[in-house]
């Protein structure tokens, strides 16, 4: 069995998990997040638990239990904590800035880059770091994941945008010319 799926997920205080018609909807402190359930998959609220059951012991099923269970524990810890990426900006002259409801980026190139910020996700930029906060994990490291595409870590220099815990392993530079 999965043991992340027969795991019960504690409901913390303050927080709402409602089962209607195949969605689950979480409603917290910080928000409101819902999800579509697998017709397979049953979910249920019990001693102020959630549940998720599988009808099979097949392969498919088994995936699918861990993950929805994984997904509304998810849910859970975004509506109470809220989820925070933070990205590092490298290189002389690159630098970021919130200028209204746009994160604009000048990373040496012609022009600055505008990244319009999503409604449900807020953008702060301290230094020369970017932190990304919001409720949804996988919209917390979607938006994270875009805003570094816009300059990925340069393999020789090491100048762009990373991850707060990335390491980047540098390439050696040309070899001076033997003879």
């Amino acid at each position: 069995m999965s043991r992340i799926g027969k795991t019960p997920i504690p409901i913390p205080q303050g927080v709402r998990v409602t089962v209607k018609d195949g969605e689950v909807t979480v409603e917290g402190p910080k928000g409101k997040l819902s999800m579509k359930v697998h017709p397979d998959m049953k979910v249920k609220i019990e001693d102020n638990q959630v549940r998720v059951e599988r009808p099979t012991d097949r392969a498919f099923h088994k995936a699918l239990h861990g993950t929805t269970a994984a997904l509304i524990r998810n849910m859970i810890k975004g509506v109470t904590e809220g989820y925070t990426v933070v990205l590092e900006v490298h290189g002389l002259g690159y630098r970021a800035a919130v200028k209204g409801k746009n994160l604009e980026l000048n990373l040496g190139k012609s022009h600055p880059d505008i990244y319009p910020i999503p409604d449900d996700i807020k953008i702060e930029v301290k230094g020369n770091e970017i932190h990304i906060h919001g409720i949804d994990k996988q919209k917390v490291g979607q938006v994270a994941a875009e805003i570094r595409a816009l300059r990925k870590p340069d393999p020789y220099k090491g100048k762009g945008i990373r991850y707060k815990d990335e390491v980047i392993k540098l390439k050696p530079g040309k070899a001076a010319g033997k003879k």
